[in-house]
């Protein structure tokens, strides 16, 4: 069975940052495409970032926070991360990592195309 177990959230005053992490257990998790997800109270889960199983997959990032947040993976360690600069109070929510396995290189940006979920983290963002 396939884990994924977030940390790194908290609460933060805005303008500052926060890096999250995501540890997966399994033996494949090279194989597998990420992504980051939130979800704040009355709507809807969002795609953040996300990003392909290999170098060329490339990743991807929700037009509210390109050039303030990056994702990033370390194969060594069964870890993704999400940096997390100049954050917003509206950026308040729960933050979900997501995996899918044997999805080619690419990376997915609807929460359909994943298969296993973490718990989530909250992040609460103070003005």
């Amino acid at each position: 069975q396939v884990q994924l177990v977030e940390s790194g959230g908290g609460l933060v005053q805005a303008g500052g940052s926060l890096r999250l992490s995501c540890a997966v257990s399994s033996r494949a998790y090279s194989d597998a495409a990420m992504g980051w997800f939130r979800q704040a109270p009355g709507k809807e889960r969002e795609i953040v970032a996300a990003i392909g199983a290999t170098v060329g997959g490339g990743t991807y990032y929700a037009e509210s926070v390109k050039g303030r947040f990056t994702i990033s993976r370390d194969n060594a360690k069964n870890t993704v991360y999400l940096q997390m600069n100049s954050l917003k109070p509206e950026e308040t929510a729960v933050y979900y990592c997501a995996a899918r396995f044997l999805g080619g290189h690419s990376y997915y940006v609807s929460s359909l195309d994943y298969t296993y979920w973490g718990q989530g983290t909250q992040v609460t963002v103070s003005s």
